[in-house]
């Protein structure tokens, strides 16, 4: 089996104060980016920051991020249009207009830690008839378990191709699913056939349920936004270590790691 790689360096919750090698700004995220690449990840998912390190949706910024990567390597982006629980959501939807490989799709409304993170079902459906109409692939983020069925009615009502369906399984995110291998699976069981997906696990259970995804026959997500650290007491140097780990992981489980070709092919992206 073949396994997508994804690099998410930065995320919309850490801080430098948090671990001070987290990436915020164009030059550092692409220079992250880089090294994921190099290291096997096919895929970065980037979430922007501002000259203050705040959560963004300034496209210029995103322009000029994008640019950056390019410059260094064909990885493939996908661009969060979740930004941060700040951020209005017509000014995250935006974001799509610049014409990455993919883009984050949440669709549905949550509480998120102490904050709630709004995704109103019409604005969900207008983006998602936009990023149909740009030929931008969505990455469908699945928090619980209604998640999977809002997604799945946007899929009915034409909002989606299905060549395949592409979904994101997150655990561990206060206002969501708990990480737990229970809830992986039955989500894992829940997901269309020939769907491709990914396990995002947050803070300390990140490597047993990336493990469990991957010998589930899903593809995993390494990075800082995910975690900070390596082991208890263990901050990570950089996201390098954490897309190393995910690639062992892999290929002890008797996997190869997908390059940039074979991962447009998975996830149904044109070829170049």
């Amino acid at each position: 089996m073949s396994v997508v790689i994804t690099v998410a360096p930065t995320g919309p919750l850490a801080t430098k104060a948090d671990n001070p090698t987290l990436p915020t700004q164009p030059p550092e995220i692409a220079d992250e980016v880089l090294r994921a690449y190099q290291a096997g990840a096919t895929v970065a998912h980037i979430h922007l920051r501002d000259e203050d390190d705040q959560p963004t949706a300034d496209r210029d910024i995103a322009r000029r991020t994008m640019e950056l990567i390019a410059e260094r390597c064909d990885i493939l982006v996908q661009l969060s249009t979740g930004v941060g629980l700040s951020v209005p959501f017509e000014e995250r939807a935006r974001l799509v207009d610049l014409r990455p490989a993919m883009a984050t799709l949440n669709p549905c409304s949550m509480s998120f830690g102490d904050g709630e993170f709004l995704n109103p079902p019409r604005k969900v459906r207008e983006l998602a008839a936009r990023m149909r109409d740009l030929e931008v692939k969505p990455e469908l983020e699945i928090y619980d378990t209604g998640h999977l069925e809002a997604a799945l009615r946007l899929r009915d009502e034409g909002y989606l191709r299905t060549d395949p369906l592409q979904f994101s399984i997150v655990l561990g995110v206060r206002g969501g699913m708990a990480a737990t291998p229970e809830n992986l699976i039955t989500m894992v069981r829940r997901i269309p056939e020939n769907a491709v997906w990914q396990v995002i696990a947050v803070g300390r259970a990140n490597l047993s349920l990336t493990g469990i995804g991957l010998a589930l026959g899903g593809n995993a997500r390494a990075g800082m936004e995910d975690t900070l650290h390596l082991g208890p007491g263990a901050p990570t140097k950089g996201n390098l270590p954490l897309v190393e780990r995910a690639v062992r992981l892999a290929e002890d489980l008797g996997h190869t790691v997908a390059d940039v070709a074979q991962t447009r092919e998975a996830l149904g992206l044109p070829r170049l």
